[in-house]
């Protein structure tokens, strides 16, 4: 039985043995292109619509955390948003925290949903 290292061993001829270096780099490359438009593109872009959705808040505008809390924003400062829980009931949360913003009306109604970017339906006001 004879084990032979892969340094020395003899290079392989042929048309498919010129760079085998080459098809390796091509793949790699090709992996982190398809990494791109899967991965990183889609949540860069759901980070900016974040960032979008956090600096056009109001006061009044129906929130909805990330852990589910619903309330109406109170107060906006710099990076923290006081958000009115119930009568007498109010929570500073992180303005990362606010996962989606719901404008309201003067009449008291919801507008829009920012989260989907639809209009409220006639089925959604009954």
């Amino acid at each position: 039985m004879k084990f032979y290292s892969i340094i020395a061993a003899d290079p392989p001829t042929g048309e498919a043995s010129q760079n085998p270096m080459g098809s390796m780099w091509v793949m790699l490359i090709l992996m982190f292109v398809i990494m791109y438009f899967l991965i990183l593109r889609p949540q860069s872009k759901a980070k900016k619509e974040q960032a979008q959705r956090v600096s056009s808040l109001e006061k009044g505008d129906k929130i909805v955390t990330i852990g589910g809390l619903h309330g109406a924003v109170h107060h906006i400062s710099k990076t923290t948003v006081t958000v009115k829980l119930s009568e007498g009931v109010f929570v500073p949360f992180e303005k990362d925290a606010i996962r989606s913003v719901a404008k309201v009306g003067k009449g008291g109604k919801k507008e829009r949903e920012e989260e989907t970017g639809e209009e409220e339906s006639a089925d959604d006001k009954e």
